[in-house]
């Protein structure tokens, strides 16, 4: 079995490191844009252009699904991946964990790159999943492109002012860019110390990486031999994984987690 996964940079990383923990046999290809980042920015035409080469990159090694592991491209570029791949290839977009976070009832807040918060996208997931509960966005100024580069200070600042933005009576923050779950535990201790209590977190590259094994047809095996491979696109490159995901947790565990091919 073959699952593959773009985003603009080291973003598809905590998704990556979910299906291999699913399925320590899986091949799994990586299909990122270091010559486009940050995608963000750019107008959503340019979004779905640069998302749908990654995309066709990726094809090429026939993975049996794609996870479109950017919340930013999962919004504009989905329908285009979809209209390139599907049937054939099915594609999984990726969207904020903000039904899990209401359903624990408590208000909660989603942090999300400034682009996305207040967009008319998360008001409209807000409107359809938050089922009353109060929620309130933060923007998380520079934090992607701190993860992205793996600056460890413009990470932590990052954090720290996003964190004093968040509503002391938080119970609960949605990590709205796959970026940030690649800093997860950081983000936890400083919610902690702004609110004086332990803050639940909210990802989605759990449940992205379940979903792509079921459209894969395939069941979770986690005791599975650890045999598979990683295949690495740049902008349509052949490469190595990037440097900066060495410094997380999840890009270590593809690379001691995968077989020599």
């Amino acid at each position: 079995m073959r699952i593959a996964l773009l985003d603009s940079g080291v973003g598809l990383l905590a998704a990556a490191a979910e299906v291999r923990r699913l399925r320590p046999d899986a091949a799994l290809v990586l299909s990122s844009d270091p010559d486009g980042m940050p995608w963000g920015p750019l107008d959503p035409r340019r979004i779905a252009d640069r998302a749908s080469l990654c995309a066709e990159f990726a094809a090429t090694e026939r993975p049996d699904a794609l996870i479109v592991a950017c919340n930013t491209a999962s919004v504009h570029a989905l329908p285009a991946v979809r209209a390139a791949l599907e049937p054939a290839i099915p594609v999984i977009g990726t969207v904020p964990a903000i039904k899990p976070a209401a359903a624990a009832g408590g208000p909660f807040a989603v942090w999300a790159t400034p682009a996305t918060t207040g967009s008319p996208y998360q008001r409209r997931l807000l409107d359809e999943f938050a089922r009353g509960a109060r929620a309130t966005g933060v923007p998380c100024h520079g934090l992607a492109g701190a993860v992205e580069s793996a600056d460890e200070a413009g990470v932590r600042d990052a954090i720290k002012a996003a964190a004093e933005l968040t509503p002391q009576d938080t119970t609960a923050v949605v990590l709205g860019c796959t970026h940030y779950e690649l800093v997860a535990d950081e983000i936890g201790r400083h919610l902690a110390a702004v609110t004086g209590r332990e803050v639940t977190l909210f990802g989605s590259a759990g449940a992205v990486a379940a979903q792509a094994l079921r459209r894969a047809g395939a069941e979770p095996a986690p005791s599975a031999p650890p045999t598979g491979t990683l295949t690495v696109f740049a902008s349509g490159r052949r490469a190595s994984l990037a440097e900066a995901a060495r410094h997380y947790p999840q890009g270590l565990a593809l690379l001691t987690g995968t077989a020599a091919g």
